[in-house]
C-alpha cells in the first residue's frame, strides 16, 4: 500500500509554506499515494484552491486518474468546490472524463451546485451520457432535490436519452420526495404516465412502474396530488397504489386516490381472495371501510360462499385454496372474529338482502350487533335505498370509481349526495368537524 508523501501530508495539515518548500526542492508533484491519488486529487477533494493553484503551477497533471478513474476535477465537482473546478478547467482539465461512478457531470449532480453544473455544460460536458444503470445527471439532481441544478439540466437533456434510460426524472423526484422538482418537471412537459422499463422494474420486488407509486409508497401527499393533477393514471402498477395507501392508513392519501378513480375492486397478485383485496386493510377501521364502500366496493362478493348452509369442509391444501379464500374464512379467524358483526353491519348499508353461510352466521350470532343485523335482514329495505342501489348498479363500478360522473347527472345536489352515500362519509364528516 502506498504511503502518504510529505507533500500530501503538508496539504492535509494545511501547511502551505511547507508544500511550497517541498516543491521548490523538487518534490514529485504527481507522486501516487493511497488509492492512486496525487496531491492534486487530495487538494481538489478538500476544496483547497490555493494548494490546487500551487500544484498546477508546479506542473501537476490536471487529468491524473485515481484507482476508480476519478480525476481531480471529478472530486472537486462531486463535493461542490466551484472555485477549484474553475481553476482546474482553466488549466486544461477534461470535462468529458468518465470514472467507475460515471461522468464528471454525474459526479457534480451529487452536490447539486448549479454553478458547477452550468460551468461544466458551458465547457462541453454531455448531460446525455448514462451511468451503467441508465441513470442520467438529471435523475440524480431530481432525486436529491437540487432544484436549481435541475433547472439547468432540463433544457439540455434529450427526451430520447431519458426514454433509453428506462426511467423518468419524475420517478427520481417522487422517490426522493421533492415536490418542487416534480412540479418543475411536469411544467417542462415530462409525462406523469411514463412507466419504468421492465429491466428497471426488476430492481423492485413489487415491480412498480409509475412515479405515482413512488409518491404513494413514501406517504407523500403533495407529490401524489401534483402527479394526479397532471393526469397520472392511478391503476397502472402491478400492486395497486390504493393498496399501498390503505396499508399505510393515510386517510387523506386514500381519499385523494379514490377521487382520482382508484380501483377499490382490485385483486392482490399474491394470495388472492374470493373478494376484492382492499377490504383486508380496512376491517379494523370504519373510516377506511366506508371510504372503499362509498366508492363501489363489491360487497356481494363477500357473501358469495360456495358452501352456503352446508358444512364448510375444505379440500387438502392446494393453490386453489390459497387463491380463492372466501370472506367467511377470513373474518372468522380468532384474531378477527370480534370485528365480524361490526363489519357486516356496515356492509348492510350498501346492499339489499344478503344470505349468510352457516360459518359466518355462527360467528355473527355471538356478537352484540346480531339483533340489529337480524332486524335489517328480516325487514324490507326502504324504497329510496333500493333505488340508490339500482342507480349505482346502472352507473357501473367504473363510473363509481370516479365521483365526477355522478356530478354530471341532471339531479338535485341532495340526491347526488345520497347516491354518493354522503350520510356515511365518515372521513369528510371528521374533516369538517
Amino acid at each position: 500500500m502506498s504511503k502518504i508523501s510529505p507533500l500530501v501530508a503538508a496539504i492535509l495539515n494545511d501547511q502551505y509554506d511547507l508544500a511550497t518548500l517541498l516543491l521548490r526542492y523538487n518534490a514529485k508533484v504527481d507522486q501516487i499515494g493511497p488509492l492512486n491519488r496525487t496531491a492534486l486529487h487530495e487538494s481538489a477533494f478538500l476544496g483547497l484552491e490555493n494548494f490546487v493553484y500551487l500544484l498546477l503551477e508546479s506542473g501537476a497533471n490536471p487529468n491524473a486518474s485515481d484507482i476508480k478513474q476519478k480525476t481531480p476535477l471529478a472530486l472537486a465537482a462531486q463535493n461542490g468546490h466551484l472555485n477549484v473546478v474553475e481553476v482546474l478547467i482553466q488549466k486544461g482539465a477534461h470535462v468529458w472524463c468518465e470514472s467507475e461512478s460515471g461522468t464528471i457531470l454525474f459526479d457534480a449532480a451529487a452536490s447539486g451546485n448549479p454553478d458547477i453544473i452550468s460551468l461544466l455544460l458551458d465547457h462541453g460536458a454531455d448531460p446525455n451520457v448514462p451511468l451503467y444503470s441508465g441513470h442520467l445527471p438529471i435523475h440524480r439532481v431530481a432525486y436529491h432535490g437540487h432544484i436549481l441544478a435541475l433547472e439547468h439540466l432540463i433544457p439540455v437533456t434529450k427526451l430520447n436519452a431519458v426514454k433509453e434510460s428506462g426511467m423518468s426524472p419524475l420517478h427520481s423526484a417522487a422517490a426522493g420526495g421533492h415536490a418542487q422538482c416534480v412540479e418543475m418537471l411536469l411544467k417542462a412537459g415530462y409525462d406523469p404516465n411514463f412507466m419504468l422499463h421492465p429491466r428497471v422494474r426488476r430492481n423492485y420486488d413489487d415491480e412498480r412502474r409509475s412515479a405515482l407509486f413512488f409518491a404513494v409508497s413514501n406517504n407523500d401527499l403533495q407529490c401524489t396530488r401534483l402527479l394526479l393533477d397532471a393526469g397520472a393514471m392511478v391503476n397502472q402498477d402491478p400492486m395497486n397504489c390504493l393498496q399501498v395507501a390503505l396499508r399505510q392508513g393515510n386517510y387523506e392519501l386514500i381519499n385523494t386516490l379514490l377521487k382520482s378513480g382508484a380501483n377499490v375492486n382490485y385483486y392482490s397478485r399474491v394470495n388472492t381472495n374470493h373478494f376484492p383485496s382492499a377490504l383486508q386493510y380496512a376491517l379494523k377501521d370504519e373510516v377506511m371501510l366506508r371510504m372503499i364502500l362509498n366508492h363501489g366496493y363489491d360487497v356481494k362478493r363477500c357473501f358469495d360462499c360456495p358452501y352456503g348452509d352446508s358444512s364448510h369442509d375444505y379440500p387438502p391444501w392446494t393453490n386453489s385454496v390459497i387463491k380463492d379464500m372466501v370472506f367467511c374464512e377470513v373474518i372468522t379467524v380468532a384474531w378477527l372474529k370480534h370485528l365480524s358483526a361490526q363489519v357486516v353491519r356496515i356492509m348492510l348499508d350498501y346492499t339489499d338482502h344478503v344470505s349468510f353461510c352457516t360459518k359466518l352466521k355462527d360467528t355473527l350470532e355471538e356478537q352484540k350487533q346480531w339483533p340489529e343485523i337480524c332486524h335489517i335482514q328480516r325487514n324490507a329495505r326502504s324504497l329510496k335505498h333500493l333505488c340508490r342501489l339500482q342507480i349505482r348498479e346502472h352507473l357501473s363500478r367504473l363510473r363509481l370509481r370516479a365521483p365526477v360522473f355522478i356530478s354530471f347527472l341532471p339531479l338535485p345536489p341532495r340526491l347526488k349526495d345520497y347516491l354518493r352515500y354522503k350520510e356515511y362519509d365518515v372521513f369528510s364528516q371528521g374533516s369538517n368537524a
